[in-house]
């Protein structure tokens, strides 16, 4: 088994690259919507409110899922060191 302190390292950079990603996948979504609905609709055939529905409930889920499985993790694990 790994120590803990490997456990807690892994989750860390779990968490930056999760979070990373969600604020990276935001920033397009938000200041670049024009461009990623464009794309989107066309790769698709989705009108804009289906794209911008999908975006909206891609980002939450994904914001749960990185919280859940790598922030809370490496809390937990920084709680127990």
């Amino acid at each position: 088994m790994e120590s803990i302190e490997a456990l807690t390292q892994f989750f860390g950079w779990c968490a930056v690259i999760n979070m990373s990603f969600l604020i990276l996948a935001t920033f397009f979504v938000t200041f670049m919507r024009g461009l990623v609905v464009n794309l989107h609709t066309k790769m698709f055939a989705l009108s804009e409110e289906d794209i911008l529905r999908a975006y909206f409930q891609y980002l939450a889920q994904y914001k749960i899922a990185a919280l859940v499985l790598s922030v809370v993790p490496y809390v937990s694990l920084k709680m127990m060191s």
